[in-house]
């Protein structure tokens, strides 16, 4: 009963002669009926043994990789090597130092104020971790200028308020100092 086994070349042709003076495969609409129930009454139904066949085909592979003991061995002794060369790899890296960029806005106390000699006074703050940049004076109103000053510092060594605080020490000169901007490098 049925077609065979549609894998292979003799239950292609059982098919093909069958479907020759056919357009469709007869059932019943709705109800489902085992695959020798159709196609022609007389070929030997070998779907079944086959099937049988090809589940044993399929326990013979282990999709989990439990292989034998020496390959096991092999591939652990691997992972060690890779481990320990990633660590010495590693080890050999510097730490990465987490730095800012500061720009601050340093105000005079008027229009009468050596800017020259008040950007010298901040640039003679030296701290560890601190490096100075470029500066420029903005004018602020009635003649008045700002020094805006750029420094790099890192974050474990330079607090942005011990800064602050070192620039504000030059009390004859500097009124105030404010944070203009502030960015991660």
């Amino acid at each position: 009963m049925g077609f065979g086994d549609l894998k292979s070349p003799s239950g292609l042709q059982v098919l093909n002669d069958y479907l020759a003076d056919r357009s469709y495969i007869e059932g019943l609409p709705g109800v489902k009926q085992p695959l020798s129930k159709y196609g022609p009454q007389n070929v030997a139904d070998t779907t079944t043994a086959k099937a049988v066949d090809d589940n044993d085909d399929d326990n013979d592979i282990d999709l989990f990789g439990s292989d034998d003991e020496e390959e096991s061995a092999e591939a652990k002794r691997l992972k060690e090597e890779r481990l320990a060369q990633y660590e010495a790899k590693k080890s050999k890296k510097p730490a990465l130092i987490a730095k800012s960029s500061i720009l601050l806005d340093v105000k005079p106390w008027d229009d009468e104020t050596d800017m020259i000699k008040m950007e010298e006074c901040v640039r003679s703050v030296t701290m560890d971790g601190l490096l100075w940049g470029a500066s420029k004076l903005v004018p602020v109103g009635y003649g008045i200028k700002k020094l805006q000053i750029q420094c790099v510092v890192e974050d474990d060594k330079v607090g942005t308020d011990m800064l602050e605080e070192a620039i504000v020490a030059f009390e004859d000169y500097v009124q105030s100092v404010d944070v203009a901007a502030f960015n991660k490098v």
